[in-house]
């Protein structure tokens, strides 16, 4: 393993900021927000940070419940806190009615009788809603509540969970769990040196792999079980755990997310600071998130949008434990790579050729290396092998004095940052000479060495001692693990190396559109297209000229003004989909044709029984690329922007990209790089390049208009949004608006 250094939308937490009065105050984090910390919405802009030194270091532990009772399970708990607070040099206190004593130290009665000052209580109670209640008084500072029976166990749960996190928020401490369990105060190794990997985790035992790293010379720092998340949440630790010196990267396991805002705040705090996060998130699939609601009781997001979220912050988003392991191990000790170059080494040309296919396809770049280069190569590898890259050796130089040679000599290019040499099995002793070789390489370079130890037996001394020996080389069982951690490495350093906190870029004041905006609003309704298109245009987002009229001969007017040729549609609330009704009519050149297009159009509304507004008799716009961008609202993160491929094809290839905002230019633009379709805007097959500017600038308007009319705008669906050839614009030819 390696060694070195590195150089969120909820209404719950708006509530807490803004019910406080003019100087908004965080009652649950106990932090000031000032004017300039809030953004439009009232919204902090930066994470509140704990002080969890004294949960992790107390001076002062109680103990409710504690218990010397042979064969009870207490017993074992105050066991292991006995131990724990020995090992952090914290004064143990036990809390029970009826005991004396309890391991021969004195018991108090009740929390109440607390004499001095209590860093930490444990409540080893069944209902801990009491003493969170008695706890209000003896300004304990934190608390673990182990308890089930809460959230997780459905409404009335739910529900007693609420009232315990209310008397938590009265009380002013902070309260982890119910639902936890003694993680947090495992013994940790003291004699492994270098960054450490700090681990969070929902379900205790999803955290085992991580944990166990530490068997294999990682070091850990933290655990924290968040459990139920009644008070103290994942976010609370993450933006702990990234102020902390000593955390080289964060694993966690997430099952629901408590609040989408938090934890992107939190999340925005380790991407400032450098430190990278690696997640697993359950709930890919239905079935894996209503299994995750059932054990947490939280909300588990739309897993699209969780994804999105987590890639514009630079969480790592992994599938299994054992990728969380491997990923997050050598992200927290790995230097800063010096090239994004990739070599494979190997001593047989099929496994280089396998390996080079997977990491490639995986987007690893495999820089052909050099003639010059090549030539230095073959002075110690046969001439009729390939070392372009990857190089293969051919087996018998490993074995000798020239197997070092070719490693430094390929470390030595300045366009490799990462030799990864897989061992697909032992055979000693050429295999041992090149995982020592490789050892020593790794200790006089600063570029990052992997190995691949491919043996399913595990106990060879070359991989136990050697490879598991060295704090420089990073050491993987399989290929795709490796390929995974690499990216995962490469890409956390480009993302962080360029990083702007998308709330630095978040608008602080209401733009002049808002009031505009607000009166057209219609609360719990859908708005027509019409009054949808007064809502884009209030936000300076183009639509075609138009106008609304309810008479043959107002559309006859109409039409000469807007300039034939022109478009005529049916207006009103109630339609969603006028095509598939026959309610538009396109290319009218005529007076006659337009008389006749208001008369079907409104028997045809008549007909379905459509109340209608009016008939829009709108400008005709040239041709381009039909996009579709768009606004809804997730439980989780709250307004999400969409842009992708619009009419009939934004259904059928579902060709789109999300954000949470806000976002700036930068990540509006990458949007459209993660489209399938993204070659149309560039022009194809003599089309002309679209105005992707416009594209781009309509995508932050939207995003201005979700971040502004938040909680009024449930949805917004502007398709198609015509982009016109470059230097003309994007123009919003139908827009449908849901308000709240």
């Amino acid at each position: 393993m390696l060694g070195s250094t590195h150089g969120t939308f909820t209404t719950d937490l708006r509530a807490r900021v803004v019910a406080c009065g003019e100087t908004p105050r965080d009652a649950v984090h106990g932090v000031t927000a000032v004017a300039g910390d809030l953004d439009v919405s009232g919204r902090p802009l930066h994470a509140p940070v704990p002080d969890l030194d004294r949960f992790f270091r107390p001076e002062s532990v109680a103990v409710v419940g504690a218990s010397d009772t042979e064969g009870r399970p207490n017993t074992g708990i105050t066991r292991q806190l006995l131990a724990w607070a020995e090992r952090v040099g914290a004064r143990l206190v036990p809390v029970h009615p009826t005991r004396p004593s309890v391991f021969g130290i004195d018991c108090v009665p009740s929390v109440g009788a607390l004499t001095e000052p209590v860093d930490l209580a444990v409540l080893l109670v069944a209902d801990p809603l009491p003493v969170v209640e008695e706890l209000a008084e003896t300004k304990v500072k934190f608390a673990v509540a182990f308890a089930s029976g809460f959230a997780e166990t459905g409404e009335a749960g739910a529900a007693a969970q609420e009232r315990l996190a209310a008397a938590v928020r009265r009380s002013g401490l902070r309260l982890l769990g119910p639902n936890t369990n003694l993680n947090a105060f495992e013994r940790f190794r003291d004699d492994l040196e270098g960054p450490a990997v700090a681990l969070i985790t929902q379900s205790g035992h999803q955290g085992r792999p991580v944990f166990t790293l530490q068997e294999l010379g990682v070091r850990l720092s933290h655990w924290a079980p968040t459990g139920n998340e009644a008070d103290l949440e994942t976010a609370d630790f993450l933006s702990y755990f990234a102020g902390r010196p000593e955390v080289g990267a964060i694993a966690c396991y997430v099952e629901g997310l408590k609040d989408g805002r938090s934890f992107l705040l939190a999340a925005d705090r380790a991407a400032r600071e450098g430190v990278p996060v690696v997640a697993v998130k359950v709930g890919r699939t239905e079935t894996g998130a209503r299994t995750a609601a059932s054990h947490t009781g939280k909300l588990t997001g739309a897993d699209r949008v969780v994804d999105a979220a987590m890639r514009q912050y630079g969480v790592i988003r992994v599938d299994g434990l054992d990728q969380l392991q491997d990923t997050s191990a050598l992200l927290a000790r790995a230097r800063r790579p010096q090239a994004d170059g990739v070599v494979v080494y190997s001593i047989s040309g099929g496994t280089g050729a396998h390996f080079a296919d997977l990491a490639t396809a995986a987007g690893l770049e495999l820089p052909t290396l050099h003639q010059a280069k090549q030539d230095e190569l073959h002075q110690w590898i046969p001439e009729y092998l390939n070392v372009a890259n990857p190089v293969d050796n051919g087996g018998h130089p490993v074995g000798d004095w020239r197997g070092r040679k070719i490693i430094d000599a390929i470390l030595a290019d300045p366009s490799v940052g990462v030799l990864i040499c897989p061992i697909t099995g032992p055979f000693p002793p050429m295999s041992d000479k090149l995982a020592q070789d490789l050892v020593d390489a790794a200790e006089a370079t600063d570029k990052l060495v992997c190995v691949i130890w491919g043996s399913p037996v595990g106990t060879e001394d070359a991989y136990r001692t050697t490879l598991l020996g060295s704090s420089r080389v990073a050491t993987f069982r399989t290929f795709a693990n490796c390929i995974g951690a690499v990216k995962a490495y490469l890409d956390h350093h480009r993302f962080t190396a360029s990083y702007r906190s998308p709330f630095d870029e978040a608008p602080r004041t209401p733009s002049p559109s808002l009031r505009k905006a607000q009166a057209l609003l219609r609360p719990g309704r859908r708005l027509s297209e019409h009054a949808a298109k007064q809502l884009l245009r209030a936000y300076g987002i183009r639509v075609p000229r138009e106008q609304l009229v309810t008479s043959a001969a107002a559309a006859v007017r109409a039409a000469g003004l807007v300039g034939y040729p022109v478009v005529m549609k049916a207006s009103g609330a109630q339609l969603a989909h006028k095509t598939e009704l026959g309610l538009v009519k396109v290319g009218l050149t005529s007076a006659s044709q337009v008389r006749d297009a208001y008369r079907e159009l409104t028997d045809i509304a008549r007909f379905e029984e459509i109340d209608l507004d009016g008939i829009l008799v709108c400008q005709m716009v040239g041709r381009g690329v039909e996009m579709v961008v768009g606004v809804t609202h997730d439980e989780l993160f709250g307004p999400t922007v969409t842009v992708g491929l619009g009419g009939v094809l934004v259904e059928v290839l579902n060709d789109t990209a999300v954000r949470v905002p806000p976002f700036g230019e930068r990540e509006a633009r990458s949007m459209l790089g993660e489209l399938r379709g993204r070659a149309l805007l560039d022009g194809v097959r003599g089309a002309p390049p679209a105005d992707v500017d416009a594209l781009v600038e309509v995508v932050l308007r939207v995003q201005r208009m979700a971040l502004e009319l938040d909680g009024d705008l449930a949805e917004l669906d502007i398709n198609p949004l015509m982009v016109l050839p470059r230097g003309q614009g994007a123009v919003a030819l139908d827009a449908l608006a849901v308000c709240r």
